[in-house]
């Protein structure tokens, strides 16, 4: 279920894999939603082992837009924000990213009692989501923020025409790359540490040496198409 999980002050957090679910065929088996046709029913209960792996109360997911919007996440339920960062002050109450080629996030800032997780793929890294959640946990009292990023399409894989990756290299320089076959591409998680390097938060690179478009140990909607599956970082206040 966890590929890596860590532990910072009073949070937890983990960075799942495809394995420890209930879901079949494309989506097998760990796979956390269920917009590409897996069972809602399922997911749900896959989304409850993940919850209470971390030992959640409650486990609060984002739809993601690949946007740049910060949401919070309360004690009280309520509808499943807009967003691609999402952040909590509340114990127990567990945030979730979910990718499948994007890279996922954990901010923590134990000294304000404050997590969450952040979704930035290209368009996200472009707009500036990372530093965005970082700036509204800073806003919210914390001074020193961490970071651990996960798995994700690699910069030797994520191919993109040129327009498009220059047009990223212009915001982000760090995220320009070439394919393992001299082509143009961009290195999103290399981006992402460049932007939380600017902000002066200390990053944990866990996922340099995973690419989910290469290894099936992760879903990738590179690599599976519309019916790929969703793995992705969970983090909870203790």
């Amino acid at each position: 279920m966890f590929w890596h999980e860590g532990r910072h002050g009073r949070v937890r957090f983990g960075f799942t894999d495809r394995e420890g679910g209930d879901s079949e065929g494309p989506w097998a088996s760990l796979n956390l939603a269920a917009s590409n046709g897996d069972d809602p029913e399922v997911v749900e209960r896959n989304l409850a082992l993940v919850a209470a792996a971390v030992g959640a109360d409650r486990l609060v997911p984002m739809t993601q837009v690949h946007g740049n919007d910060v949401a919070w996440a309360g004690a009280e339920g309520a509808d499943v924000p807009v967003a691609d960062a999402l952040v909590t002050d509340q114990p127990g109450v567990a945030v979730l990213v979910r990718v499948a080629d994007c890279t996922p996030v954990v901010l923590a800032a134990d000294d304000a009692g404050l997590v969450a997780v952040v979704h930035s793929g290209r368009e996200g890294l472009v707009k500036g989501v990372v530093p965005a959640a970082v700036r509204a946990m800073r806003e919210r009292g914390a001074a020193d923020v961490r970071a651990w990023i996960g798995p994700r399409a690699c910069g030797r894989c994520y191919e993109l025409p040129v327009e498009l990756a220059d047009a990223v290299a212009s915001v982000v320089p760090e995220a320009r790359s070439t394919t393992s076959w001299g082509t143009p591409a961009i290195d999103v998680g290399a981006g992402v540490i460049a932007q939380l390097e600017a902000e002066g938060v200390d990053a944990t690179d866990l996922g340099a040496g995973e690419c989910t478009i290469e290894h099936d140990r992760w879903f990738s909607y590179r690599r599976q198409g519309q019916r790929s599956g969703r793995f992705g970082a969970v983090a909870v206040l203790r």
